[in-house]
């Protein structure tokens, strides 16, 4: 599925206008219309809820911990903004000229964010079942591979791989956090014997730990 087949879906054209729309644009055009956010917001409660249903009905011998696992490994910033780089997504944002400038339409953050109020705006427009068919062709086909990968998360991983070197355990620290109540942005370092390891950057202090502990592990 391209943008051009994910156009075709929405009955209301405005919908996806919206969902496309980032709070930068909106600022300098105020009187026009609002920014994605609130469709964000529903999108990520159904993106997890049918994320959720299917690994319970598709692993019925599997235990909630490794669900939840491998539910993370699916609906996390990285995954979700291959989603968008892959429908090309980036090129059809609404964005603030600075924003534009400073590589919004490549950020990873932001187009994982409009994944989501894509997710939000099809449900409004047509429905659960028009959402379902969007992570089948988008989301559902990773799930095999990603259930046959160690499962650990990564700061798991990372403190096992510290801790075999006899390194002290890392630290996580909160370097940035911007948004609205609803829609936070946290960036995280992750440092090591005093030192930078990684960073990353998530809706929660969890979700941007993860990322941080990520980047670590790909440099060490």
């Amino acid at each position: 599925m391209g943008i051009s087949d994910l156009q075709k879906i929405f009955k209301d054209k405005s919908l996806l206008e919206l969902a496309l729309t980032h709070k930068s644009w909106v600022n300098e055009h105020p009187n026009g219309r609002g920014s994605n956010e609130r469709l964000e917001f529903l999108g990520d409660a159904i993106l997890e809820f049918l994320v959720s249903k299917n690994l319970y009905t598709g692993f019925p011998d599997k235990e909630e911990g490794f669900l939840t696992t491998l539910r993370a490994s699916l609906v996390n910033t990285q995954n979700l903004a291959l989603i968008a780089q892959n429908l090309d997504v980036g090129k059809l944002l609404f964005l603030s000229k600075g924003e534009e400038d400073g590589g919004g339409r490549e950020n990873p953050s932001l187009l994982a964010d409009t994944i989501e109020a894509i997710i939000g705006a099809l449900f409004i427009d047509s429905g659960l079942d028009a959402v379902s068919d969007f992570l089948e062709a988008n989301l559902f086909g990773q799930i095999t591979q990603k259930a046959s990968q160690p499962l650990k998360d990564p700061k798991s991983r990372l403190q096992e791989l510290v801790q075999a070197k006899g390194e002290s355990s890392p630290k996580y620290i909160v370097v940035q956090e911007s948004g609205p109540d609803h829609s936070k942005k946290f960036v995280m370092d992750v440092v090591i014997d005093g030192k930078k390891a990684g960073s990353g950057e998530g809706k929660s202090k969890a979700e941007a730990e993860q990322e941080a502990a990520k980047s670590a592990l790909d440099t060490l």
